[in-house]
């Protein structure tokens, strides 16, 4: 399933990009998975084999107003291939197509207490500089780490919490 939904967001990311519309495309995208997930019936309904093509595009015509045309047409064609199921992991990898394109490196913080803003902007931007990307940072609160920060940028985590050092200080003190 996986695989579909990398060719099917390749696809829209390409015609996307060829109109100049990644923007209003990713919003519509983002706004019909989110009603499809917060309104259960509306997603039984299109993943439902129940339901043939022409009732969903019916259907489809009366839900997604006013959407970019070439956005629509995806959507036509994820019905009638029976592939609406997918459309949540299509919309994960198309976000991830996008940053990519956008040069967009995703950064989450997480402390045990609330950071403040200088230190979350200075953070992002030394990562940034670093890595030759724009970052969009995120700050979480977690007390369960005690002390110090994790680090997620991108797909790497770079682990300086309390909690951390003293797992690995047990884990030597139990080898000993």
């Amino acid at each position: 399933m996986e695989e579909i939904a990398h060719v099917y967001a390749r696809a829209l990311f390409e015609v996307a990009s060829e109109r100049g519309t990644l923007g209003e495309v990713r919003e519509q995208l983002d706004e019909l998975a989110d009603a499809m997930r917060a309104h259960r019936q509306m997603a039984v309904f299109f993943f439902s084999p129940h339901f043939s093509a022409d009732e969903k595009k019916q259907a489809l015509d009366r839900v997604v107003t006013g959407a970019d045309p070439a956005f629509r047409n995806f959507l036509q064609a994820l019905i009638e291939r029976h592939r609406m199921p997918v459309i949540f992991r299509i919309r994960a990898a198309f976000d991830t197509l996008v940053d990519r394109a956008r040069r967009v490196l995703p950064v989450q913080i997480t402390s045990a207490v609330d950071l403040d803003e200088a230190t979350v902007r200075h953070l992002g931007d030394t990562i940034g500089r670093q890595t030759d990307r724009v970052v969009e940072v995120q700050s979480d609160v977690d007390p369960q780490i005690i002390g110090g920060v994790v680090l997620r940028v991108g797909n790497t985590i770079l682990d300086a919490s309390i909690k951390s050092r003293l797992e690995q200080l047990r884990k030597q003190v139990a080898q000993a």
